[in-house]
């Protein structure tokens, strides 16, 4: 990993209509991402974490431009000149800017031979002359993610949950991109089949030079993968840092609480668990100030009354919390420790 950056995302929103009446005008939004900031460098994986709906996948697709935003501004270092991710650019992009869906079988046209889906990124671009050089390509990429070249007529319905996702990754590949966003690809394979995958992308990622926005809500696995992490709640950023700093040194109080739900391999473990009170609030009506203040046990007056901003505290780690230098907070290796006494 290097300190040159490849993508930036500035101030990025995406906010989706809430239609009423009878002419179906929109009478409110639902903020599925609001202001989020960072940077991926090159050859780093950066991990995005965070519970079912704070605005991961959202994140990545914008990212990809598969959805519009709403606002901000998404650039991308293409061979050292930066670049705007738009409608105007992304066609351009495509070569340098791939993504790996979560599920592997709704993300596979049944109707296509598994030659022709890994070849069809190839066709698009323009890259090789006729479909015998593609095919020689797709045996290639085929045998680099772990399947048999002489598969590669078969149709998805032939193959399992686990090879299916192996034929994404060598999709994803097809172009030999730079930045590949990976849209928690191992959530719906089994435990098992997780480790060969996420051993697979370490190696790819070392053998042709890939750089990760790995997004998945299993912290166990964003451990394992990541370089940094960013956590995300109610579609803001509201910690990121390196991986050992963050699991270790927590700043955020709802990091802390996602630490105590890592479950220990030990039957007979007294679990200290951080129980958040009520629900997550709607992101059409977030609540003022801290978005996470009604769920805090640390919540104050200035946490109810002013919106936090993401800022550093040293060493690279970013927090947007009133109340981080106060804090003294559990890591992981501590609600461990606490689980097996």
């Amino acid at each position: 990993m290097n300190n040159e950056t490849l993508l930036k995302v500035e101030g990025l929103k995406k906010y989706f209509p809430i239609l009423g009446g009878v002419i179906r005008k929109p009478v409110g939004w639902v903020k599925a991402v609001d202001g989020v900031s960072f940077e991926v460098k090159k050859g780093e994986t950066l991990g995005l974490v965070g519970e079912s709906g704070c605005g991961k996948t959202t994140t990545g697709r914008c990212i990809m431009h598969l959805i519009e935003p709403t606002d901000g501004q998404i650039h991308f270092n293409q061979d050292g000149n930066w670049v705007e991710v738009n409608d105007q650019s992304i066609n351009k992009l495509r070569r340098d800017m791939q993504i790996i869906f979560q599920d592997p079988y709704s993300s596979l046209n049944p109707r296509m031979r598994i030659q022709d889906i890994i070849a069809e990124p190839m066709e698009a671009q323009g890259i090789g002359k006729n479909k015998k050089e593609r095919y020689a390509e797709v045996a290639e990429l085929m045998a680099a993610v772990g399947l048999s070249p002489q598969q590669m007529r078969r149709f998805p319905h032939e193959f399992s949950g686990g090879q299916r996702q192996r034929i994404g990754i060598a999709r994803a590949l097809a172009l030999r991109p730079k930045l590949i966003v990976c849209d928690e690809p191992v959530s719906a394979l089994d435990v098992s089949v997780q480790a060969q995958v996420l051993n697979l992308l370490e190696d790819l990622q070392e053998k042709f030079g890939l750089t990760y926005l790995f997004i998945a809500h299993d912290l166990s696995v964003v451990q394992h993968i990541s370089n940094r992490v960013a956590v995300m709640y109610l579609g803001q950023i509201v910690e990121m840092a390196a991986v050992e700093e963050l699991f270790e040194n927590p700043k955020h109080p709802y990091t802390e609480a996602l630490f105590s739900a890592i479950p220990v391999p030990n039957p007979d473990a007294q679990f200290k668990q951080i129980l958040l009170e009520g629900d997550v609030p709607s992101p059409s009506n977030p609540p003022s100030g801290c978005y996470f203040h009604p769920r805090c046990r640390y919540a104050q007056d200035i946490c109810r009354q002013t919106a936090p901003v993401l800022s550093e505290v040293g060493g690279g780690h970013q927090v947007a919390c009133h109340l981080a230098d106060q804090l003294d907070l559990m890591g992981v290796s501590q609600f461990s420790a606490d689980a097996g006494a």
